[in-house]
Parts: structure tokens; sequence; C-alpha cells
């Protein structure tokens, strides 16, 4: 089954976290801030308690926590941008067709973020919805980047109150 929220998953990280006394940092996603990172592999590792344990046995206390909720502004920019792009009209018209059919997960949590710092690099363990991943790929192949964002940051970043 798809995953369409991750609201479930963020409670038990949430419940995880202060059951092993971490002391969490409710900030940004720090993925591609221009510093030294390292994700976590989740395609095979994907549970995060195997993540957490490590920054555990690593005596780390404090874990950044970002969730980000989905907002459908986003696909208005994206559409508005799209006018102006000069597609094919058909191509257009279904590229059009799979952002409205997003509009659905206004409100819903799309992606989260646990990261920890150690010996000047950042540890990252980030789950993403599927069709939150599509949505991204799409504005990659497109090319459309919202107002006010750099080229290696996330292109829905500005969107968001991230994670």
């Amino acid at each position: 089954m798809e995953q369409k929220n991750l609201d479930t998953l963020q409670s038990d990280i949430d419940d995880h976290l202060k059951s092993k006394g971490f002391v969490v940092f409710r900030g940004q996603a720090r993925g591609s801030l221009n510093r030294s990172e390292v994700e976590w592999d989740v395609e095979r590792y994907p549970d995060f308690r195997e993540f957490l344990n490590v920054a555990d046995q690593l005596g780390i206390r404090l874990i950044v926590f970002h969730n980000r909720q989905f907002s459908s502004a986003v696909i208005d920019r994206t559409l508005e941008e799209l006018e102006a792009s000069g597609y094919e009209y058909e191509d257009q018209r279904e590229i059009e067709r799979k952002l409205r059919d997003l509009r659905v997960y206004d409100g819903f949590t799309c992606a989260l973020e646990l990261s920890f710092d150690l010996g000047g690099l950042t540890y990252i363990f980030e789950v993403r919805t599927p069709w939150y991943s599509d949505l991204n790929d799409l504005l990659d192949e497109l090319d459309i980047m919202p107002e006010g964002e750099d080229e290696d940051d996330d292109p829905l970043s500005g969107y968001y109150s991230k994670n």
C-alpha cells in the first residue's frame, strides 16, 4: 500500500525519541545545506530506530527533527510557471493533470528528517511519501524552481515549515 501520509510514523518517532531520552530540536531540514553530510540508507534500512541507535551508541543526545507538511501553494506556483514555460499543449495538459491530482495531499505530512552532527559531518535519516518524491522528480524534470530558491535546494523547501 502506498504511504500517503507520515503522521503515524512521526508520532512513533516522537514516542521513541522521548523514551530513549534524546533532546529534540525541532529544526529545519538540514540536507543539501552545503555541508558535509552522510545520508542513511533508508531503502535497505528503513527503520528509524536503527539510525537513532547509532546516535545513542555514539553518545549523541541532540537530534534535529524536521517534518514537512505539503501545501498546495506549490502546485499553484508551478501551474503559473508552467503556463509561461513553452511546453507543447498536450504535454502541458498532462503535467497540469498530474499536478492537480496532488492537491488531495494538501496538509499531509510528506517528509520526515532526523539528523545529528558528529566530527564535522551531519548524519541524516529522511523518509518521503512516494507522491512527494514523484512531485520533486516532476519539478526537477520541468526545471521549475519556486521563487527565492537556489538550484541546490529541495525544490519545495520554501513552501513548508520544513519537515
